[in-house]
């Protein structure tokens, strides 16, 4: 039994708790794509933990956690990550390594920073973590995988072959120091060393789970509107974020991916550039930013303050038809109990034409809010356990969103805690 879960929005949907929670229950977790640009936060008996490349499950002791081959494997970051969860008292993580994932290099990171400097006003609002060097590389061939760490005669070819290539735009176009070919081969050597323990053939060891009925979740990096085919190009992210993927991120049959369980939130936030037709500004996002998610609304990865907004539901209705959803976790519903009512985007305005679906991006600027206004329930939420125990205004929101999404809410987020959670029935 396979199950995803993905982010229907601009990611800061609240998937890590989603995976930490479902994870109870499964017997494997994938991260499938992505690098360490963003990450899950996770709260639990250990603490508060801000996750970057490992899955939201590596806490429970029963699970395995993968890093497929979709994923852009920084490795130094991930050992860290992994002494960060051991130094506050969590058991050492089962983890698997794909030997298909491909590396981030030194030099990614370096030209990510260099190309956001150079295009200044322009750039992407990028965590300048190498992401879209990585995958630039890795498409255009030129990438460094796993098992090639292994291959000592291969390495040194590929590195002298890279600096070669590299080497030119930072000499000619970025006006930078070059790149040592002794040295990154001795970065890399280091990174084998780092990651030896944990490399496998991963679609094997999955297809072996699969036939030994093993539960299996798949936990997306971000949301359907940063994915670089679906979403608010160019202000995208450069791999898929959506479940379909999945499939090819962890190296399965797609027709295993039984369960999608697509998140969003109460309100919208987002972290970096692009189209949100829901913002909103000033002392009304101030207050919202600062009430929001467990101590605010800042990046798990950046600490950057989220952009705000209200729920939008022609992006989220989107959102959720390209993810292929079957359930909806809807989070942090706990936040809004401060609100005398509470807006609701329902349809855009454009270019004077209302639309409840989601355009291109070239359309989007040009898209107005529509909001409909409902009535708060002006109380505390946290501890609630049963639907019918909510707050009839709260219960009409959750309702009112659900009919405009067109798919069941089948999990009510409370509060920041693996337990604060409703199951609804459809």
């Amino acid at each position: 039994m396979v199950k995803a879960v993905v982010g229907a929005n601009w990611g800061d949907e609240g998937k890590g708790k989603i995976t930490d929670m479902l994870s109870k229950e499964a017997d494997i977790i994938i991260r499938f794509q992505g690098g360490a640009n963003a990450g899950h936060t996770i709260v639990n008996g250990y603490g508060k933990f801000a996750l970057h490349t490992l899955p939201s499950g590596v806490f429970y002791g029963h699970t395995t956690s993968i890093i497929g081959n979709g994923v852009a494997l920084n490795i130094p970051v991930l050992i860290q990550e992994i002494k960060s969860l051991t130094d506050k008292g969590v058991p050492m993580p089962k983890l698997l390594v794909s030997d298909r994932a491909q590396i981030v290099m030194p030099y990614h990171i370096l030209f990510d920073q260099y190309e956001e400097e150079r295009l200044g006003g322009k750039s992407f609002g990028s965590t300048k973590s190498g992401i879209a060097p990585f995958y630039s590389d890795k498409y255009a061939k030129i990438g460094f995988q796993v098992s090639e760490l292994f291959d000592s005669g291969l390495l040194k070819e590929k590195v002298a072959k890279a600096a070669e290539m590299k080497n030119v735009m930072l000499e000619h176009l970025y006006h930078k120091p070059l790149i040592d070919e002794e040295e990154l081969l001795a970065t890399l050597e280091g990174y084998r060393d780092m990651i030896a323990p944990y490399v496998c053939d991963v679609s094997a060891f999955v297809e072996k789970a699969l036939k030994e009925g093993k539960t299996i979740l798949l936990e997306g990096q971000l949301g359907t509107l940063k994915d670089p085919d679906h979403g608010i190009y160019p202000m995208v992210t450069s791999s898929s974020t959506l479940a379909a993927y999945g499939a090819i991120g962890a190296g399965l049959p797609p027709y295993e991916i039984k369960e999608i369980i697509t998140v969003c939130k109460a309100y919208s936030s987002a972290v970096g550039a692009g189209a949100f037709v829901s913002e909103i500004f000033g002392d009304e996002a101030e207050e919202l930013r600062r009430r929001g998610g467990d101590g605010g609304e800042y990046g798990a990865t950046t600490g950057r303050p989220r952009r705000m907004g209200w729920f939008d539901c022609v992006a989220s209705k989107y959102g959720c038809r390209l993810q292929g959803t079957t359930d909806v976790a809807f989070t942090v519903l706990d936040v809004l109990g401060y609100l005398d009512e509470i807006p609701v985007c329902v349809g855009y305005e454009i270019e004077g034409e209302m639309t409840t679906d989601f355009p291109v991006t070239a359309r989007l600027a040009k898209a107005k809010p529509c909001f409909k206004t409902l009535p708060g329930w002006k109380c505390d939420i946290r501890g609630i356990k049963k639907y019918e125990d909510l707050p009839e205004n709260c219960r009409n929101y959750i309702e009112f969103i659900e009919k405009q999404i067109g798919y069941p809410i089948t999990m009510v987020s409370n509060g920041p805690g693996r337990d604060d959670i409703i199951y609804r029935k459809r």
